[in-house]
């Protein structure tokens, strides 16, 4: 097994991949607030959860499990879906409410992963400091 250090941690590497997925949630999100009188534009959604846990599940099983759930945080794909379903006359699936209320969700959780990422930083600047 490789040593790891702060920097490349599975932490650090998941902090970042979940930075990754909330900036794709976020663009789908703006999209669909832009595209809101857009006639048949549908929902746009970003999903990573799932994709991650089918691919821990799968490597977790292997000989070296923590190389093996490094990689699988490396390579599950962030998907970007479109939803089906639509209320309104002119076919647009937006709902502003409902993405208004996703915006500031998301903005909560981009604001606690940066505060994980900021208190490892904080650790590993007391480490070097001494």
């Amino acid at each position: 097994m490789d040593k790891m250090d702060g920097l490349t941690s599975n932490t650090m590497l998941m902090l970042q991949r979940s930075m990754e997925f909330l900036w794709s949630k976020q663009s789908c999100i703006l999209d669909n607030i832009a595209n809101v009188e857009t006639p048949g534009y549908q929902t746009k959604y970003a999903t990573f959860e799932e994709s991650l846990r089918q691919a821990i599940q799968s490597a977790s099983s292997g000989s070296s499990p923590t190389a093996a759930v490094r990689q699988a945080i490396e390579e599950a794909p962030i998907e970007i879906h479109q939803a089906e379903e639509s209320t309104r006359l002119d076919d647009n699936g937006v709902n502003v409410t409902e993405q208004m209320v996703e915006l500031v969700r998301e903005g909560y959780q981009m604001q606690y992963v940066m505060q994980a990422m900021s208190s490892d930083f904080s650790l590993l600047r007391a480490a070097i400091n001494g």
